[in-house]
């Protein structure tokens, strides 16, 4: 590796790259002798991030080594960088399918960009980790991630013991990070954290417990600190802004039993960078929401581009679904017809998201103090419970998951869209199957407090007992497909 100019003993660092060199050689050639415990943590890897990458994406690994771990993912476009000419041959070799180069990861050079880095255990072995840090950020596109992994600091004692007993090839001199020294380090280097993974309690599969204590047990708040590695998920700080191309917008209004909402809908909400549409989604509506619409359609002289549609399936999911699919916008807007969200306050949302804070960006009605009736005492109380648990299950914070109003592009909505066998078609809200969607393909969600109004037309069409028991059956779909996996 190459020594980073602010390395105040560049000698020392060229010893210790060079003591790498010949620890990775010595590895790579003693590893059919020693398979149990390294064969199941690759292996865990491997599923891990065969999961958590895209299938389309085109992927870079750094310290690539013999290249099974590129193998095992099922992307087109795959890149293996290792600093070992050796090693490099070897990997091509093996695996002739794929593009390998010999490479210094703190100096990329001409590789290209790419969608999916992974960086896995360098951090532990690197000169200068903000210098890899910030080499691996220069060569993820904008909408790319790096997908570092690094050993739990609770296990240097059990590591050296294991390489004192012969039960572990005895490693160079090793940098162990706590948490804090990671999150410190992706800030300095311009990056920061989408989630994060714990995985494995026990490297081997123990007959009986392993999957318990692999599987379920390291998730857990507490015993998650004893967990073996960590997956981090990370996405540049510095994504250019979309301010000087004005991307058009589309709100998507589900409407049931809305009429008087209908003229408000239109009126209060402004338009937004290069244009923007409101499409109405009227569904089984008894109080002439249908034709109220048609009348304000049919009188509007205004900028806003309008549309109208009637839903043949039932819920709100459908009806965003029904509107989306219909949308000519560059960014995608839900606004419930009920209007307790003010329209005038979208403008925050399309900012948020043109400028790159987030990739998904819904509201949360649980900040601000609430007009008296605006959500009744237990719905609140379940929106503040569902609210801790999907936090822990997506491993992102979530206040409110049941805020109707919702931001994302177009283009990761059609990700998300052809993903959804993954979860199923179960969600009558439609709010879940984009927030499990987001989360599957490490979008960066965010939550911008809004003030929540009381109704001035109409009933709530939620059932605080019917769906909240469907609130828990989709916590746990959430934790079979998303966490505990």
């Amino acid at each position: 590796m190459v020594s980073s100019p602010s390395d105040p003993s560049p000698s020392r660092s060229d010893s210790l790259a060079t003591a790498w060199r010949e620890y990775f050689l010595r590895a790579a050639a003693e590893a059919p002798r020693h398979p149990e415990a390294r064969d199941y943590m690759n292996e865990d890897l491997r599923s891990a991030l065969g999961r958590l990458i895209p299938d389309d994406a085109r992927v870079l690994e750094v310290g690539c080594g013999a290249g099974d771990l590129l193998a095992s993912l099922p992307n087109r476009q795959r890149t293996g960088v290792d600093m070992l000419a050796e090693v490099v041959a070897a990997a091509k070799d093996r695996h002739p399918e794929i593009t390998f180069k010999v490479g210094d990861a703190n100096d990329l050079g001409a590789v290209g960009t790419f969608d999916a880095i992974i960086c896995d255990r360098l951090c532990h072995s690197a000169p200068d980790i903000r210098a890899l840090l910030c080499s691996l950020r220069e060569r993820l596109s904008d909408e790319g991630r790096v997908y570092l992994t690094a050993f739990n600091y609770l296990w240097e004692l059990p590591a050296r013991a294991a390489e004192t007993l012969g039960w572990k090839l005895p490693a160079p001199e090793t940098n162990w990070l706590s948490e804090s020294d990671y999150k410190n380090l992706f800030d300095l280097a311009g990056l920061e954290i989408v989630r994060h993974e714990d995985r494995v309690m026990v490297p081997l599969g123990v007959p009986g417990v392993g999957e318990l204590l692999n599987r379920y047990l390291v998730k857990l708040p507490v015993l998650q600190r004893l967990s073996v590695y960590r997956i981090y998920v990370l996405r540049r700080r510095d994504i250019p802004s979309l301010e000087s191309r004005a991307p058009s917008v589309t709100v998507v209004v589900p409407t049931r039993n809305e009429a008087g909402n209908v003229r408000g809908a239109i009126t209060r909400t402004p338009v937004m960078g290069g244009g923007t549409e409101i499409i109405f989604v009227e569904g089984g509506s008894t109080d002439g929401t249908w034709e109220r619409i048609q009348q304000e359609i049919a009188a509007y002289r205004g900028p806003l581009k309008l549309q109208a549609w009637q839903q043949t399936g039932k819920g709100k999911g459908d009806a965003v679904r029904l509107g989306f699919d219909k949308a000519t916008g560059d960014l995608l807007m839900i606004l419930d017809a009920d209007l307790t969200v003010p329209p005038e306050e979208l403008p925050v949302f399309y900012d948020a998201a043109v400028q790159r804070r987030a990739d998904y960006i819904q509201g949360t009605r649980l900040v601000y103090p609430m007009e008296p009736g605006a959500m009744r005492f237990f719905n609140k109380l379940g929106n503040v419970a569902f609210s801790q648990l999907f936090t822990y299950l997506l491993q992102q914070p979530i206040k409110d998951t049941l805020c109707g109003t919702k931001v994302l592009w177009r283009s990761d909505y059609l990700r998300i869209a052809a993903g959804r066998h993954v979860f199923g078609d179960f969600d009558p809200f439609g709010d879940f199957d984009l927030i499990f969607g987001a989360a599957r393909l490490n979008l960066k969600i965010a939550e911008i407090p809004v003030r929540y109004r009381d109704r001035v037309y109409g009933e709530t069409n939620i059932s605080r007992w019917k769906h909240g028991w469907l609130l828990l059956k989709m916590s746990a779909v959430a934790a079979r497909k998303i966490k505990y996996v």
